[in-house]
């Protein structure tokens, strides 16, 4: 109901009116803490791979509960110094003889170096659910969206090649400084956050692969009901079957140069041929066409 609500306000309401109800609705949350059970599930990443497809999908289960607010919050990267009481704040209150598991999608838990390692810490036992897509468009779909939402003023092309400059060792000050926070990590590393092996690994490491559940996104939309289906028992749930999958949170543009395509396509190479050794099977992206 509060949700709802929520989504209701955000429609008519100035964006300060908005953030001022979001700051009341996390206040009271903290102040009912106790009463609200942490994530057992977190869809992780990777950002522009489906996550918004699959957030509805799991939302509409009967047996998980989303954050109250916003589907993610992003505690277990940049927030992680608010603290836990601030973390339980954004899920439901825990309902009386209630089974329902709290869930949550924050896609840049992923990429960030620290993110596993907190995960494995605070939340023992929790599942996380790694979405991966075709790097190329991947990247090329991320770019979109950072220039959709303002935060980048570069065309792709000149982005990707000044990627490496623009974000020179960032990873390594955010893995040193915990406190730490990095616009353009979080914003211009469309390469790199398509270097799935190393950021699957780091979960797998940190909290075990019976905990890691990769699921491809040209897969899920490919057959979105079977799809789920599996994942709905690796994860432990009862089958439900969902009426509508739609594609939510699509950005379409006008297709790569041949040439750029190619130039990053040998880019990705390894770093697809290290996930494919990785979860067992070669990604949907580099089969070859029958």
């Amino acid at each position: 109901m509060i949700r709802e609500a929520t989504r209701r306000l955000r429609q008519h309401l100035p964006a300060p009116l908005v953030g001022a109800l979001r700051r009341v609705i996390v206040a009271w949350g903290m102040a009912t803490a106790s009463l609200r059970p942490p994530p057992e599930i977190i869809v992780v990443g990777a950002q522009r791979a489906g996550t918004t497809t699959l957030f509805r999908l799991l939302s509409e289960h009967p047996q998980l509960r989303r954050p109250t607010v916003d589907k993610g919050t992003g505690y277990f990267d940049d927030a992680y110094r608010r603290g836990p009481r601030w973390y339980r704040a954004h899920f439901p209150v825990r309902r009386p003889g209630g089974r329902q598991k709290a869930f949550e999608c924050s896609g840049y838990y992923l990429f960030h170096p620290l993110a596993a390692e907190r995960i494995a810490r605070d939340l023992p036992g929790c599942q996380v659910v790694v979405m991966v897509r075709d790097p190329v468009a991947r990247a090329y779909s991320a770019h979109r969206h950072e220039l959709a939402r303002g935060y980048e003023g570069l065309g792709f092309s000149e982005a990707v090649a000044l990627e490496s400059e623009r974000t020179r060792g960032l990873t390594q000050t955010l893995a040193a400084e915990p406190a730490a926070a990095s616009f353009a990590h979080r914003h211009h590393c469309y390469l790199q956050r398509g270097h799935y092996a190393e950021q699957v690994q780091r979960f797998v490491d940190a909290l075990g692969a019976d905990r890691v559940h990769v699921i491809d996104a040209d897969v899920l939309f490919a057959d979105p009901i079977a799809t789920y289906l599996q994942l709905q028992e690796r994860l432990g749930l009862s089958p439900y079957r969902p009426a509508v999958v739609g594609r939510w949170n699509e950005r379409p543009g006008p297709p790569l140069p041949v040439e750029l395509e190619l130039r990053l396509r040998a880019h990705f190479e390894p770093h697809d041929a290290a996930l494919a050794q990785l979860i067992g099977h070669v990604p949907s992206w580099r089969r070859e066409e029958p």
